[in-house]
This record gives C-alpha cells, sequence and structure tokens, in this order.
C-alpha cells in the first residue's frame, strides 16, 4: 500500500475519540510546558513515561507527539512576552520577538508565530511522509555492522553538538553507557555493576533513568537558581497580523521549513542550528524597511526561526521511526518510550505496527490545527500561565517523578535511585555536562553493544569487517568528521 493509503488509514486510526482526546491534552501541555521557563518537552514525557504501563501505545505516541510539537509552538510565547526563551530552540525568537512586544506589536509578534509553525508543521509532516519509506526501504539491507556504525554516528553527533565542548559531550555520553551496562550480560549470563543489589540484576529502568535525569535535575537546578521577583509579563491583546505583516511573513516562513525540516533528520542537527540559520537569512535577505527594522523588532526575525522551529520537530521523527536513531533530547525519551511497549523503531516497526506509525504521523497534522485554535485566541490566557508560583510548580514536578517512579516496582530501591540520578542530572547542568547524551547512551548503548558482538563473530573476530560494508564505512567517517572538526576549529581559532 503507498503513503498515501497508508495516511488514511492513520487517519482512522488518530480520529477515534479516545485518541482526539489524548492529542487535545498532547497539545494542551506541550503548549503549558513550553510557555513556561526551564520545563521542555523532554521532562514533560520523561514525567508521563509510566503511562506507558497503562495506555494503548497509538494513544501514547499521539499524546508524546503533541506534547513535542506543542512544546515547540508555546516556546515563542515566553521568548516574545518575557525575553527568556522556554526552549533553547526559541533563543533567536526572542531577539526580535521581545523588542516587538516593547513596540506594542506582541500581538503580531505571537500571530506570526503560531501561524508560521503551522504552515512549518503541516508542510513538515507531509515531508515525512514523504521521506519515511523511503528510508525504511533503504534501511531493510542494514546488518550489524551498519546499524553499529549507525549507533556510533549517533553517539559522536549529539556529543559534538549538543555540548557546549566535546569533552563535555563525550564525558555525558560515557555516563550513559555506564548506567547501561548495568544488569545480566545478554550473551554471557554475568551481572555487571550491580553492587550485589538483586534489584538491580534486570538493569536501571529507562524510564528511572530519564525523569531522575531530566525532570528531577532540572527541577533542582532551576530552583537552586530561582528567582523571588516576579517576572515582568507584557501585555497582549488578541493575536492578529494585518496585510503588509502577511506579506512580510510568508516567504520567512517557506525558508524556515526548507532549513528545518533536513536538520531535524540529522544525528545532532537539532532545533537549534536553522534558527540560527534562517534569522542570519532573514536579515541577509532584508529590504528596505525591514532592514532597518532588524535589532529593534522585525517580523521576520520571528517568523522565520519559529517556522525553522516547527519544521525541525518533524524532521526528527524520520530518524527515529524509520532506524530507531533519536537526534533530540525529546526523541530520546520517545524512544525509551518504545522501548517500554517492547517495540524497536525502524523498518520492522513500519511492517508490523503501522496503525501505530501512521496513526501518529497522522495526528500530528489533527494536533497542528488543534495548536493553532489554541495559540491564536488563547494567546493572552497563556501569558497568564507565567504568574504560577514557581516553588508550586517545581514541588509538584518532584512529587509526581516520585509517584510515577515508585508505580514502576513498588520498591524503594528505585526511589534512591531516582533521588541519586536526580543529583546526579543537577550535577551535570551544574558543571555543564548535557543530558541529551547520557540518555542516548543508555539506550543505545545496549543496542551498539549487540550489534558489535554480532558483526564480530560473522567476521570471526576480524575488526575490519566493521568498515567492509559502504553504508557503514560513510557513517563511521561521518562519525570522525563530526568528532574532530569542532576540535580543529577550536585549535584553528587559538
Amino acid at each position: 500500500m503507498d503513503a498515501l493509503g497508508l495516511l488514511l488509514d492513520g487517519f482512522a486510526t488518530a480520529l477515534t475519540p479516545v485518541n482526539l482526546l489524548y492529542a487535545l491534552m498532547g497539545v494542551t501541555l506541550g503548549t503549558l510546558v513550553g510557555v513556561l521557563p526551564g520545563i521542555g518537552p523532554a521532562m514533560t514525557v520523561a514525567l508521563l513515561l509510566p503511562i506507558t504501563f497503562s495506555v494503548e501505545p497509538a494513544s501514547a505516541f499521539i499524546m508524546f507527539a503533541g506534547i513535542y510539537y506543542g512544546g515547540m509552538y508555546g516556546g515563542s510565547t515566553t521568548s516574545i512576552l518575557l525575553n527568556t526563551p522556554g526552549e533553547s530552540a526559541s533563543m533567536i525568537t526572542a531577539l526580535e520577538g521581545n523588542k516587538m512586544a516593547r513596540r506594542g506589536r506582541a500581538a503580531q509578534a505571537l500571530a506570526t508565530a503560531a501561524i508560521g509553525s503551522f504552515v512549518a508543521g503541516t508542510i513538515a509532516t507531509a515531508l515525512l511522509v514523504v521521506a519515511a519509506p523511503l528510508v525504511v526501504e533503504f534501511a531493510i539491507s542494514f546488518g550489524p555492522e551498519d546499524y553499529f556504525a549507525l549507533a556510533v554516528l549517533a553517539f559522536t553527533a549529539v556529543s559534538s553538538v549538543l555540548s557546549r565542548s566535546v569533552v563535555r559531550g563525550l564525558a555525558s555520553l560515557g555516563l550513559g553507557l555506564v548506567i547501561g551496562l548495568v544488569g545480566i550480560d545478554q550473551q554471557t549470563g554475568q551481572a555487571r555493576l550491580t553492587l550485589g543489589i538483586p534489584q538491580l540484576l534486570d538493569g536501571i529502568d529507562v524510564v528511572l533513568v530519564a525523569v531522575g535525569l531530566f525532570a528531577l535535575g532540572e527541577a533542582l537546578y532551576v530552583v537552586s537558581r530561582l528567582r523571588h521577583t516576579p517576572p515582568e509579563v507584557l501585555g497582549v491583546g488578541r493575536a492578529w497580523m494585518g496585510r503588509a505583516d502577511w506579506s512580510r511573513s510568508w516567504a520567512p516562513w517557506l525558508r524556515g521549513t526548507a532549513l528545518g525540516f533536513p536538520f531535524g533528520a540529522l544525528p545532532g542537527g537539532g532545533a537549534e542550528i536553522p534558527t540560527f540559520l534562517s534569522y542570519a537569512a532573514e536579515k541577509r535577505l532584508a529590504k528596505g524597511p525591514a532592514k532597518e527594522e532588524f535589532g529593534k523588532g522585525a517580523i521576520e526575525g520571528v517568523a522565520g526561526p519559529e517556522a525553522a522551529n516547527n519544521a525541525s520537530a518533524a524532521g526528527t521523527l524520520v530518524p527515529l521511526l524509520t532506524l530507531g536513531l533519536p537526534t533530540s533530547a525529546t526523541a530520546a525519551i520517545m524512544l525509551a518510550a518504545f522501548q517500554q511497549y517492547g517495540l524497536q523503531p525502524g523498518p520492522q516497526l513500519f511492517d508490523h505496527n503501522p496503525a501505530l506509525v501512521w496513526g501518529m504521523v497522522a495526528s500530528l497534522f489533527i494536533g497542528n490545527t488543534m495548536l493553532l485554535v489554541l495559540n491564536l485566541p488563547l494567546a493572552p490566557l497563556w501569558a497568564q500561565v507565567l504568574r504560577v508560583p514557581r516553588p508550586y510548580l517545581y514541588a509538584g514536578i518532584v512529587l509526581f517523578a516520585a509517584l510515577g517512579v515508585y508505580a514502576l516496582n513498588n520498591s524503594w530501591i528505585d526511589l534512591i535511585l531516582l533521588y541519586l540520578l536526580g543529583l546526579l542530572g543537577f550535577a551535570m547542568r551544574r558543571f555543564g555536562l548535557p543530558v541529551a547524551p547520557a540518555v542516548i547512551g543508555l539506550i543505545l548503548g545496549p543496542m551498539a553493544e549487540i550489534q558489535l558482538r554480532r558483526a564480530l563473530a560473522i567476521g570471526a573476530g576480524d575488526v575490519t569487517v566493521l568498515v567492509t560494508s559502504p553504508v557503514a564505512a560513510v557513517l563511521l567517517s561521518c562519525s570522525a568528521l563530526a568528532l574532530f572538526i569542532p576540535l580543529l576549529r577550536r585549535l584553528r581559532s587559538r
């Protein structure tokens, strides 16, 4: 069946009343966490991972996808009204968006961000429908050495791009790989790093690690730097755009989409790079009044980066669904959710669970429409959310994290591990180590180990088997480039 027919079947799954309710819950929660600084979609999905024990897979992933998209939408609100990005990908939006708000044009800035996000999200999801089956056909031919090389590419790319230094990124990756070794070796049956604790023989649950490092670690870090003075929130009326605003926004929306989607699909590409590139492109292409407004509140500086931000979210789902390769922190947590259901994203997922995959893709179109309805008329309401007292907010996060983890196995050992991992997450943020490489190392590390052993077994212990495949050779070459290019740039700058 072609992609269009499968997508129509996906709409039949996504349009059931239960899944529509989960989609609405997801986009509402996503917008809420995007609006609140310091709480992102990765933390929210991590907190909600325990629901995978009681909710159908299709419903859970429809909600998680809505949280992901909603977080991208909501992050622009704090950037524009508060000059505080709710998400790192919304940093560029704050440059021009907050200046527009201070000039009395907050409504226009919020409108171009919301409509641009809708346009980019819809186009990028359509590109996802086209690209995913092509990548699946290519991935069917992968052997163990190819999957190992793919994991190495994910390790090096994420470690070098998502951190301020390659060394810190690799240090975080090493922590995740070590945590992934805990438990019984699947081939030899030997216990590894269990410290004699029987509860660790099955390994440390991915849900526990994700909640501890992301949710609890982030909450402790934000609380340690909490300011007691309430934030100054600029007023906003009904979000709307005039004819001149439309004429200045539509081209940046399309250019931002063209930049965001491919970068989202690249390992380590993320949303930050395309938003920077989009802002630089719009600034370079600006003419007349727009050129003079850059730095003072140009609408193009909001429209382009916001479109790139949301297009990258759909791009992230291409390698996640087709190869099982997470290229962002939220994608890594969603991969953990797949594993909780006993599912492995990749070509087999499209063959064995088409209703789940295409229902999730179809829900992105539905969620985009819901987000447009939520963001345009309700912008003043979202602005009021910023007045929620932070102590209550983060105390609730810590409470729900503990309840969710304890519900996994009803074990006090899990609670101790949660708080230890929360302290580790706090220390990582305090000393500038990114959390995403650690989670990706935990999730992909065991898979990389198994594929490496299989490849070496096939090659009778010959290490050159890892580069005999053209795909593996190309992927390992890209890994070397991702690892050494930042080092070469730093040496050259010195």
